[in-house]
């Protein structure tokens, strides 16, 4: 005869309590009164429900688990701050949880509760954080589980961010193609309703005013990070506006799609030099880099935002964090370097 596991859910229901509370009777987190901390041991007793390694094995109520919430694991933004996340977390003996939330509030919810029940020691949020609200905030608090955020724009008061400079990253690419000469500059990728993409326009838009070039609205095109759509836009820019000769790349998955673009397009990416015989060279130029960038012929320049190293500075302001420290809130930036490749 089989016999069902009880579970933390079935515990809240009999002892009439939430499954958060439950959670934080196990770990000893948080604040939970006396009668409703016996009632729930009581019914814990009484269920047969196991104490797992969350619940009793450790001390100090920790837990050796810290969360991470991604909106897109594929992302090489966030895949390379994660390496660098679980590197310093490792050193540490630590264990890095990680769950990915998809475009939408309610998946950031979802996975930010079910972080919660499971008692992790903090919680590090990378993308979708103009989702995270005061409720949220609120709830980490009071289960003493930290809360900071690693992210490429945004920030909600009270919560410590770590992110690159966007606006500064855009400009240096900007900058650095109208000091190899060229006027008719492009930028494609990114969604209208990004802030990262807003930030980084504000950077291109500065710059090119900055030098008296021209700021044309056709010349900036959405799209989403995906290879393909990016070759596809970055075509269908240079078949219509065949003047262009540089295209700022949202992001290295836009820069690896716009090479194949330029290609299909009959034209040559950049290799250094403004003059072809035979063939129109476009140069580009990506925001972030990766190292597929630097796999292709000619190689990609690229703005690089230091992914990794912000997923080392998360971890260690998180860490104090771990530790006890009394700290003031900060918005932690961490500034752009120039990749130079071949194609600018």
């Amino acid at each position: 005869m089989s016999h069902k596991k009880i579970t933390i859910t079935d515990v809240a229901l009999a002892a009439g309590v939430s499954v958060a509370t439950v959670s934080l009777v196990l770990s000893g987190k948080g604040r939970i009164s006396q009668t409703t901390s016996e009632r729930v041991n009581h019914t814990i007793d009484q269920l047969g429900f196991v104490r797992n390694r969350q619940a009793s094995s450790l001390r100090g109520g920790e837990s050796g688990v810290v969360g991470l919430i991604v909106r897109d694991i594929c992302e090489p933004f966030y895949a390379e701050m994660t390496a660098g996340l679980g590197e310093m977390f490792e050193a540490q003996g630590k264990v890095l949880f990680l769950l990915q939330s998809g475009p939408a509030a309610s998946g950031l919810a979802r996975c930010f509760d079910t972080l919660l029940t499971h008692g992790v020691d903090g919680i590090v949020i990378a993308g979708g954080i103009h989702y995270l609200d005061e409720k949220m905030r609120a709830k980490a608090v009071e289960q003493g589980v930290p809360l900071i955020c690693a992210s490429r724009s945004g920030g909600t008061e009270g919560v410590d961010l770590v992110r690159p400079d966007n606006m500064q990253a855009a400009k240096m690419a900007t900058e650095y193609l109208i000091r190899k000469g060229h006027k008719q500059i492009a930028y494609l990728g990114g969604l209208g309703n990004s802030l990262t993409r807003a930030e980084r326009l504000g950077g291109f838009c500065a710059t090119l005013l900055q030098y008296g070039l021209p700021f044309r609205s056709e010349w900036i095109i959405e799209c989403d990070y995906q290879h393909r759509l990016a070759a596809d836009a970055a075509e269908d820019l240079l078949r219509r506006y065949p003047k262009i000769s540089a295209i700022v790349c949202h992001k290295s998955s836009v820069a690896l799609g716009a090479y194949f673009g330029v290609l299909r397009t009959g034209n040559q990416v950049a290799g250094g030099s403004l003059n072809s015989l035979f063939q129109k060279q476009v140069a580009l130029i990506g925001i972030e880099d990766s190292p597929e960038l630097a796999l292709t012929e000619p190689p990609l320049t690229a703005v690089s935002n230091s992914a990794r190293e912000i997923g080392h500075t998360t971890a260690r302001r998180l860490l104090l964090r771990l530790a006890g420290q009394n700290l003031e809130t900060q918005d932690i930036i961490i500034h752009s370097t120039i990749i130079e490749r071949g194609s600018a």
